[in-house]
């Protein structure tokens, strides 16, 4: 089946304690079904000092599963969802409040 939401796409979350949060996802997990968003599922990593890196408290996204994201829309600004059309011999996506293509 085809992807829905794809990395670089502006998603809302629906459900969670971020409810209302936009961001962008930065990465898909397909076979867990989930995809990080930026700034949105946030929690706090303890990492040891290293050469490299300074270490301490560093806030990380976590993964949200795919079920509690939305596709913004890119007329209105609410939240949307995605449908698939044939576009001559192209499948395109395509947001089914304003019917505007994702795929350009």
């Amino acid at each position: 089946m085809a992807a829905k939401l794809r990395k670089g796409d502006k998603v809302v979350v629906l459900a969670g304690k971020d409810k209302g949060k936009e961001g962008e996802i930065t990465q898909v997990l397909t076979k867990a079904g989930k995809a990080v968003v930026a700034g949105a599922n946030t929690a706090i990593r303890h990492t040891k000092q290293s050469q490299n890196n300074q270490g301490g408290r560093i806030p990380q996204d976590m993964p949200i599963d795919l079920s509690n994201l939305a596709l913004v829309d890119p007329k209105d600004g609410g939240p949307t969802r995605v449908g698939f059309k044939m576009d001559g011999d192209k499948k395109v996506r395509y947001a089914k409040k304003s019917g505007e293509v994702l795929d350009a």
